[in-house]
């Protein structure tokens, strides 16, 4: 696939500015919100020990701990205007709007200047479809922010039958500065939500919209447009164009209706409430990457309690929740999708990644397995195994598993050089090297400068002490490419070191330690390459260094503790012989 749920584009990136810039809700994290409502009167003394444990809990994303904590607060001083900001912000991350909305209401009633409690009270008046407010609020005063309150107002005037109206409000919105990409998808959305498809492709098929490139759902929602007007092929065009032949299995089940000729219904938004929606989901998936992880997750956290079936903005919450280091949360949230859902693989898959974060390693494979079992033809099952098992050096599994996924991926497809690359990285750590050459060569028939691959068949030529010619000609073209990468320098210094061109590897090697200064491999290479040049004394104290960065776990580092001992008793030059290998071709004294 070409794209991932959530794409961040350049254009995305361009509305996530513009949206920080027009709309003013709570930009940096949380924590910081609540230090800059930090109460104006005074904690009472009882309400301080739970204040406090409350804003370290926010800090650390633990919006379950902080709501408890500050609900206690609150208790104890329930007039205090910093408790009950902090207290709204914390439910609504939790998605919780129905506990954040008593407070945000008393609030607002006390006069306070809150974007949280309007985001709360906004929410519930789109729940209860009491639209006026909605047409009426002003950013200044009651409002949440310029943007978001247009586009509400817009979904609003729907929501009462003043279609035009509607249709003024979001054009007035696109003319903002940045938007307007965002503000014709949801007044495309809205015409299709009416009948009105041949208005909604009309925005589409205006080039200077950009929307065919905005999302993967304003994809889906216009191959369903199409469908409903009859083009088939043109809808089928536009999914090939956005994702490619590599499809997943919503979008794979989409292309075999509209093959068939089967009308797809339009379901994107299917009431006032889905568009309303769909605004606050647009807008967290814009600002992912962009503003805080906890800011993004306050608008998907309304999108789904809006509509708890909107199957993206569960996603959208697990992996914002993931990223916050709250696992458990994400897990839950990704085992909210249900397992008739055609996006469910999505949910496992993450589900794993956040099982694997949380060093829950033999629950993430188990779901991986099970994945696999369900989904054989979905390359991206097995290569998340494949990758999982590599890391736990179950280098036999993770061929296997990659050996499916490269069944089932097509020829030259995008991820196919980087399928090569991990199984022979596995076939080279079973000292299959026949079998692994050759999926570095594929890769790199794939993907001729991939910098990584150059670098890996490269180093692993000079281990061999084969074709130093050419690996020096791979690994200075990968240096070339990613000239800070640490691991790229250390092969260029090593490949030289190999071939006996002592002097031109010692800039390179102390430029590798420069840029990884604890790694032990790297640090005992330049303790070589000093002792090669005669500098003994720095070559011990780089030995040296190198035994300090070993750690006792490690099974797989290429840094032999017992080797490098023994170089620190009896000096390089005999450790060679004593192995049988080549002396150095220059020896230095003293």
């Amino acid at each position: 696939m070409k794209r991932g749920r959530f794409p961040v584009t350049t254009l995305f990136r361009r509305m996530a500015t513009a949206l920080l810039a027009v709309s003013v809700a709570f930009p940096a994290p949380l924590w910081a919100q609540t230090a800059e409502t930090s109460p104006q009167q005074p904690l009472l003394e009882v309400g301080a020990g739970a204040y406090l444990a409350g804003r370290y809990a926010l800090f650390e994303s633990n919006f379950a701990a902080s709501a408890e904590y500050f609900a206690r607060a609150l208790a104890d001083d329930p007039d205090n205007p910093g408790l009950m900001e902090s207290l709204v912000l914390s439910q609504l991350a939790l998605g919780r709007v129905d506990l954040a909305l008593p407070v945000a209401e008393r609030m607002t009633a006390s006069g306070l200047q809150s974007q949280a409690a309007r985001m709360a009270i906004a929410a519930d008046r789109i729940e209860r479809e009491d639209f006026g407010p909605l047409i009426t609020a002003n950013s200044d005063k009651d409002g949440i922010g310029p943007l978001i309150d247009g586009l509400l107002a817009a979904w609003a005037y729907m929501g009462t039958g003043s279609v035009s109206k509607a249709l003024e409000r979001f054009d007035a919105v696109a003319d903002e500065k940045g938007v307007r990409s965002f503000a014709l998808y949801q007044k495309a959305l809205a015409l299709a939500l009416v009948g009105d498809f041949e208005g909604a492709e009309a925005i589409y098929a205006d080039e200077t919209t950009g929307l065919s490139g905005l999302s993967r759902r304003a994809v889906i929602a216009r191959a369903e447009i199409l469908s409903q007007l009859g083009r088939d092929e043109a809808a089928l065009e536009a999914i090939s164009e956005a994702f490619g032949a590599t499809l997943d299995p919503a979008l794979m089940a989409m292309a075999e209706r509209l093959k068939a000729g089967e009308v797809v219904p339009f379901d994107q938004v299917t009431s006032i409430r889905d568009g309303m929606a769909e605004v606050f989901f647009t807008i967290g998936a814009a600002l992912k990457g962009e503003a805080s992880e906890d800011y993004a997750l306050i608008y998907a956290r309304i999108a789904t309690y809006l509509r708890p079936d909107h199957i993206d903005a569960l996603l959208l919450c697990a992996d914002l929740l993931d990223k916050l280091g709250q696992y458990d949360l994400a897990e839950e949230t990704f085992k909210q999708v249900p397992a008739n859902s055609p996006d469910y693989h999505a949910a496992e898959l993450g589900r794993a990644e956040v099982l694997r974060r949380a060093g829950r390693i033999e629950a993430a494979i188990e779901v991986l397995e099970r994945l696999a079992r369900d989904y054989p033809r979905l390359p991206t099952v097995n290569s998340a195994l494949g990758d999982l098992l590599r890391q736990q050096e179950d280098y036999k599994g993770a061929v296997a598993a990659y050996d499916k996924a490269l069944e089932y991926t097509d020829e030259g497809a995008p991820g196919e050089w980087f399928l090569l690359y991990a199984r022979g990285i596995s076939h080279e750590r079973l000292k299959q090297w026949d079998a692994a050459e050759a999926d570095f060569r594929h890769a790199l028939q794939l993907y001729p400068d991939q910098p990584q691959v150059l670098n890996y068949l490269g180093y692993s030529m000079v281990e061999r002490k084969a074709n130093l010619d050419e690996a020096l000609a791979m690994i200075q073209r990968a240096a070339e490419a990613q000239p800070d990468s640490g691991y790229i320098v250390d092969s260029l210094g090593w490949v030289l070191y190999r071939m006996g061109r002592y002097d031109e590897a010692v800039s390179q090697m102390e430029r590798a330690v420069e840029l990884m200064a604890v790694d032990p491999v790297v640090n005992d290479h330049l303790g070589d390459v000093y002792w090669a040049v005669g500098r003994k004394r720095e070559a011990e104290f780089q030995w040296k260094r190198a035994l300090s960065f070993i750690k006792s776990d490690d099974s797989d580092n290429e840094a032999d503790p017992a080797r490098i001992r023994r170089k620190l008793e009896v000096g390089l030059d005999k450790v060679l012989e004593e192995e049988g290998a080549p002396p150095l071709r220059a020896p230095h004294g003293d």
